[in-house]
């Protein structure tokens, strides 16, 4: 009998209310994991009720005794690390060494936000008038509505719960439909390192639920990782709402390769960064802009580096590359090849189903003949599909990576520092990388795109803070009476005495 994974409401682990479930499946078998609690509006008004309850205490809560809250998550993570991973991997298909890299990325997080306990900062400034002090402090907002994918399903909801966690605020969190397990585990942690009960909520199901927290009038900030699309429709709800919204969304990023880059290395991270966790990452490469002199060259070692990627279970140490997460995903990769074909790319290797009796598999497959006005070279195909872009010079490379909608990530390979300096100043994107590939992203920096992959807002570093904290500025009369400030009447034209 197939586990039960139910919400986490309140301290407790309870079934959805209406009794309704859903099914988890192992991509790479076919085989059903877990039943879990699918929930509706009634479940996400509990989840909300609860974090309301919790809040005004967790709020008065020290910092710095936060932040050893989260010291202890990212000791039992350590601990955990290798149950997770595996769990991720049966849940999600991503490789067993990627798995414990998602986790590795919690575990990062989880510290650097527990020092966060003791910095918070703030800062003074002067003021204009005699005996007087300012300055301006980070408060909490309230509840805090996290949606997150499952490609991530550990890394990225601890870019988002752990620094609203530090700034004081309570959470609903709904993870992606496809990694309940993983989702209800990592929440299992904290829960264990002594978060008080109702400080993290997770709620399990699809739209509904998504739909449902995003309206809730009890919660004052969203965060959301997802498609553009559901994005979109994110962030004009709750604008209508008046709620404060961090989204990160689609990618289309590309690596540069110049004539003079070295192919050993560009070559291993092309493949890399196209085919890691299959290519479901919001930061893989998905289009190659090659400059013409190297392109013959640098196709050569693609192809033969392709050929030899081993596909399978990645619960297999020597696996590379695993499974779509589900059927769905799968066909949406066919149809985009089919529309490549259409378009009349030359598929060199790839292109098609490998001869494996179960799973959602799909061949690493490279384009060529690509240009930048086709749909597969446009649209994001979130799987294993690299398209080559041939270009005769930079900055014609530059132009081509910034003619997308999307402006999360670009990388640029060249032992030319002059043309390496003029890439980071001219590619239109929140990520740049010289001679690496487009992922690997660290906590410490400011995470996020441009354009139509997000809204401004940023996760990781001390930015992360930005979308779960609001500023309030203190003013202190030490004078001990009532003072008129002597302003003369251009200042207040200028409007200083407002």
């Amino acid at each position: 009998m197939a586990e039960m994974v139910r919400n986490f409401i309140g301290g407790e682990w309870v079934e959805a209310r209406g009794g309704d479930t859903f099914e988890t499946i192992n991509p790479a078998t076919e085989e059903v994991i877990a039943s879990v609690a699918r929930s509706t509006r009634e479940d996400v008004d509990a989840a909300v009720k609860a974090a309301k309850q919790a809040y005004p205490n967790w709020r008065l809560v020290p910092a710095p005794r936060r932040g050893e809250i989260l010291y202890r998550v990212a000791q039992l993570l350590q601990e955990r690390k290798e149950n997770l991973a595996r769990t991720m991997t049966q849940e999600m298909g991503k490789v067993i060494s990627e798995a414990r890299g998602d986790v590795q990325e919690a575990i990062d997080m989880a510290f650097f936000m527990g020092g966060e306990g003791r910095r918070l900062l703030g800062y003074t400034a002067p003021v204009e008038m005699p005996n007087k002090f300012g300055m301006a402090l980070r408060d909490s907002v309230g509840i805090i509505g996290i949606i997150t994918p499952w490609n991530f399903p550990i890394a990225v909801p601890s870019w988002k719960i752990l620094p609203a966690l530090i700034a004081g605020n309570a959470i609903v969190f709904k993870p992606g439909e496809d990694t309940p397990r993983t989702a209800a585990e990592f929440a299992r942690v904290f829960g264990d390192a002594g978060l008080p009960p109702g400080v993290l909520n997770v709620v399990h199901g699809a739209g509904e639920a998504g739909e449902a927290l995003v309206s809730h009038p009890g919660v004052r900030v969203i965060s959301f990782t997802g498609s553009t699309q559901t994005g979109v429709k994110v962030y004009t709800r709750a604008a209508e709402l008046g709620k404060k919204v961090c989204l990160e969304m689609g990618g289309k990023n590309a690596i540069i390769v110049l004539d003079d880059a070295n192919i050993e290395l560009a070559a291993k991270a092309i493949i890399w960064s196209a085919f890691g966790t299959t290519g479901q990452r919001c930061t893989a490469t998905s289009r190659l802009i090659v400059q013409s002199g190297i392109r013959p060259k640098l196709i050569d070692a693609l192809v033969e580096q392709t050929r030899q990627l081993k596909i399978g279970y990645g619960i297999d140490e020597s696996v590379q590359v695993g499974p779509l997460v589900n059927r769905k995903a799968l066909e949406k990769v066919e149809y985009y090849v089919g529309v490549g074909r259409d378009e009349g790319v030359d598929v060199l290797i790839g292109g098609g189903r490998p001869n494996l009796d179960k799973g959602y598999f799909y061949l690493p497959t490279l384009f060529d003949g690509v240009s930048p006005d086709m749909r597969v070279a446009k649209e994001e195909i979130f799987g294993p599909v690299l398209s080559i872009i041939e270009v005769k010079s930079l900055e014609e490379a530059v132009e081509v990576n910034n003619g997308v909608p999307y402006g999360l990530s670009s990388s640029i390979f060249t032992e030319n520092v002059n043309a390496a300096f003029r890439a980071i100043r001219d590619l239109t994107t929140g990520i740049v990388y010289i001679n690496h590939g487009t992922t690997g992203a660290e906590i410490q920096f400011p995470f996020g795109g441009t354009r139509g992959t997000g809204n401004g807002m940023r996760e990781a570093g001390q930015t992360a803070l930005d979308a779960f904290t609001e500023w309030k500025s203190v003013y202190v009369d030490y004078s001990g009476r009532l003072q008129r400030a002597q302003i003369d009447n251009d200042a207040v034209l200028g409007g200083l005495g407002n």
